[in-house]
């Protein structure tokens, strides 16, 4: 049973999208993800984020998928809407639409110019969307929103009750963030994804990856269960496609859809618009990568 939205703790898995050999979406791939993730105890779906190349979408299949993943959902996993855009017009716009849809949390990445700028976004996302809302804080070389920002605006805005941190150095970040909030606000982690044991230590409430479910969702479910040892294990067994995969986030994406497409999950491996080169050498790694994890992932299924 899935975490209800308010308390969703545990791994919210970014889904990629599939592209048939045609570049068309393949929405039964996609629903085939959702369903295989959510057997393996994943408690919420981020749909669409910049993991399913959302900027290479086009408004219909955006809402497509989303309506695809509600319905695998079923209330047996939380929804979070991305509603992203480069205009806070467009985002307004997408968290009205992702409300519609029945997304149970809507997120949205915003820029930190000001305290009243960061605000005031947040208030019109919230009337826009009449939904929960998880606030992106993405800035890869730098600190992100301040911390005294983000806390005034939880404080502020009762709907906004959730902040996924991509900073340099979330580690701190983290604790500052739950220290200025007395625990309140609902941290969660993504791209830091090697820095995952540091997070869970630092007691995130949630953390967002993608792919191989089941390895993340036991490593998240053993160290909040006190077995800190064991989740230490597994997650020095799934460093090195970490590794690998989080060099950049085409990379990250060109790994997981490899790895989605060997599982017989996806029909092909194939990026809309790559930017960057995955070659011969790449796939290689990412095969031999790729059978240690199905390795890791068969045997976790087993031991259930």
């Amino acid at each position: 049973m899935a975490a209800a939205a308010r308390d969703l703790r545990g791994i919210v898995t970014v889904l990629n999208t599939p592209f048939a050999e045609d570049g068309r979406v393949d929405l039964a791939a996609l629903e085939r993800h959702a369903a295989h993730a959510v057997e393996a105890g994943v408690v919420g779906f981020l749909i669409p984020g910049f993991a399913a190349e959302v900027l290479s979408l086009s408004a219909d299949e955006r809402r497509d998928m989303v309506g695809a993943v509600v319905a695998v959902a079923k209330g047996r996993a939380a929804v979070v809407g991305g509603a992203s855009a480069p205009t806070q017009d467009e985002r307004c716009r997408n968290a009205e639409a992702l409300a519609r849809l029945g997304c149970d949390i809507v997120l949205a990445s915003l820029a930190f110019a000001s305290e009243a700028q960061y605000q005031g976004e947040i208030r019109e996302l919230a009337g826009a969307s009449g939904r929960d809302l998880m606030i992106q804080d993405w800035d890869a070389s730098g600190p992100g929103a301040p911390v005294p920002a983000v806390a005034a605006a939880f404080a502020a805005v009762p709907a906004f009750r959730y902040l996924k941190v991509e900073t340099a150095d979330a580690g701190t970040k983290y604790t500052a963030l739950k220290a200025a909030t007395s625990g309140k606000l609902h941290v969660s982690g993504g791209w830091a994804a090697m820095q995952l044991i540091e997070a869970l230590d630092r007691k995130v409430d949630a953390f967002i990856p993608t792919g191989l479910h089941r390895a993340y969702v036991t490593i998240f479910n053993r160290h909040t269960s006190g077995d800190r040892a064991g989740a230490l294990r597994l997650f020095h067994r799934r460093l090195p496609a970490l590794a690998f995969s989080n060099q950049n986030l085409e990379h990250s994406i060109h790994f997981y859809k490899r790895l989605l497409w060997r599982q017989g999950i996806y029909p092909t491996p194939r990026l809309r618009e790559p930017k960057q080169a995955f070659d011969a050498y790449h796939q290689r790694i990412a095969d031999e990568l790729i059978e240690g994890a199905l390795a890791i992932e068969a045997e976790l299924a087993r031991a259930r």
